[in-house]
């Protein structure tokens, strides 16, 4: 019998080891409540709601009702459903979640309250960061199994939606973690962290980190598109769009079942925006100038550095929900395949020949700087090239004659594509019709076809006969 190999759990005693995974859970499912409220408090101020905001304090009765009110709530099954799969969708959703954050490090070495101390992570393995990734992906196959196990149409096509948009931008977003490895030299996360401590001589000051988020800056804003496109978020909740698809994979679902999906949803966020923080953030490292005081950056502070970051990605999360409309779904693909993904690939190349020169004794500073104009510059090249593209599009669409088509000739509700523009409503023609009418236009309205001009021909040649017979 192979024994079990448990140094990647460090030095540290079983239940010591026991102690720091009920802690990370019980921290993550925390901060998923926190995150709920918040949300709801960020978007009732944004939008003027009231309830989120004044029921009860900080508005906390406002979610803890709808708790309390999904808990409640009949358990539905669907008759044609595969009930095994149908009730266990939501815990291999629910469960890679929970799993992913236990190699997250929170803080680095921390004090215990009888004496020693220990990391602050449950488990640093060689390959962590590749450890979270094969694991989130396993999430996708909780959203398949929900829709498909349902035996119904909508949720079938969340699935789907959901399996095409989670691998277009997971490689997007492995391509910009890419970039990480090669400039830490390490797939651990804890290394990673401490790889950006790291103080990096300045032309005009003294020695200071640089986090990745500058030095490696169009990979940090690859990966937040990347993360809010993973966790199937506003604007690219897609699988769940309730204004094609009811509520997608998650229909045919109700009561707690309902409810794990949308924990589930939380609680991918909070790991993804905790592995921003690692990988882009300096993780439990305290930021300038809050470094240069001795022992704010050591202990147990590591702990207070590294929620203020995950909360502040978070706030991304909830502001983009409040502000931004759901993209089409040709877009959202066309955004992952045609955008991220080539300028993934063109950024790693630079950087692997990047880290090849300071290999041969560059300063890396200049090197920083260099990646940054580049990078802007590549980012102005783009933007430009789309605005020459929509414009292009704009003028080929007045040339060509509008496509009119039923968005529900399939069945489905289904949203116009590029060209195509939908019936205007018979209330909508009458108004035009009535405003033309008081304005002295005569127009013909969309009603009048083409028999009702050979009438009018007919009646003015009848006028025209009935006049000239007079005259004689």
């Amino acid at each position: 019998m192979i024994p079990a190999d448990v140094s990647l759990l460090g030095s540290d005693p079983w239940w010591l080891v026991l102690l720091k995974a009920l802690f990370a859970f019980v921290l993550l499912l925390v901060l998923t409540l926190w995150v709920i409220v918040f949300e709801r408090q960020l978007v009732g101020r944004m939008q003027h709601r009231h309830g989120p905001i004044y029921n009860g304090p900080f508005g906390a009765l406002q979610s803890l009702a709808d708790g309390m009110k999904l808990m409640f709530k009949e358990d539905l099954t669907p008759k044609g459903a595969d009930k095994l799969i149908y009730n266990l969708a939501p815990f291999i959703i629910a469960v890679p979640a929970i799993t992913a954050f236990s190699v997250i490090p929170f803080a680095g070495r921390v004090p215990l309250p009888w004496g020693g101390e220990t990391n602050l992570q449950v488990a640093d393995t060689p390959v962590s960061v590749l450890f979270i990734l094969a694991i989130a992906a396993i999430g996708a196959y909780g959203i398949v199994l929900a829709g498909w196990s349902s035996g119904s149409t909508y949720p079938l096509l969340g699935g789907l939606r959901s399996t095409a948009q989670i691998i277009s931008y997971e490689i997007a977003m492995g391509l910009a973690l890419v970039a990480v490895f090669l400039q830490s030299g390490a797939m651990s996360t804890s290394q990673i962290v401490e790889a950006q401590g790291t103080p990096v001589k300045l032309f005009f000051g003294p020695e200071v980190p640089i986090w990745y988020c500058l030095s490696l800056f169009p990979s940090f804003v690859i990966y937040l598109v990347s993360m809010v496109g993973e966790t199937n978020r506003a604007p690219f909740d897609m699988p769940e769009a309730e204004g094609e698809l009811v509520a997608g994979f998650a229909t045919e679902y109700s009561s707690m079942k309902y409810a794990m999906f949308f924990m589930a949803e939380y609680m991918n966020m909070i790991t993804v925006s905790s592995l921003a923080t690692t990988m882009f953030l300096g993780g439990y490292k305290a930021p300038l100038p809050f470094n240069l005081i001795p022992g704010l950056d050591q202990g147990w502070w590591g702990l207070l550095w590294f929620f203020l970051k995950t909360a502040f990605l978070l706030s991304i999360f909830v502001w983009l929900r409040g502000t931004l409309p759901r993209v089409r779904y040709d877009q959202l693909m066309g955004l992952g395949w045609k955008v991220l993904i080539p300028i993934s690939l063109a950024w790693l190349v630079l950087v692997a020949g990047l880290r090849l020169l300071v290999r041969e004794g560059l300063s890396p500073l200049p090197i920083i700087l260099v990646g940054l104009v580049l990078g802007l510059v590549v980012a102005v090249v783009f933007v430009q090239g789309l605005r020459a593209d929509e414009a292009a599009e704009a003028r080929e669409k007045l040339r060509r004659p509008s496509r009119r088509f039923s968005a529900f000739a399939g069945g489905y509700p289904v949203p116009p594509l590029e060209g195509q523009e939908l019936p205007e409503s018979a209330r909508v023609v009458r108004a035009s019709a009535a405003t033309q009418t008081r304005s002295g236009v005569d127009t013909l309205t969309d009603d009048e076809g083409p028999e009702d001009d050979v009438d009018e021909d007919l009646d003015d040649d009848s006028d025209s006969a009935t006049t000239k017979e007079s005259d004689s």
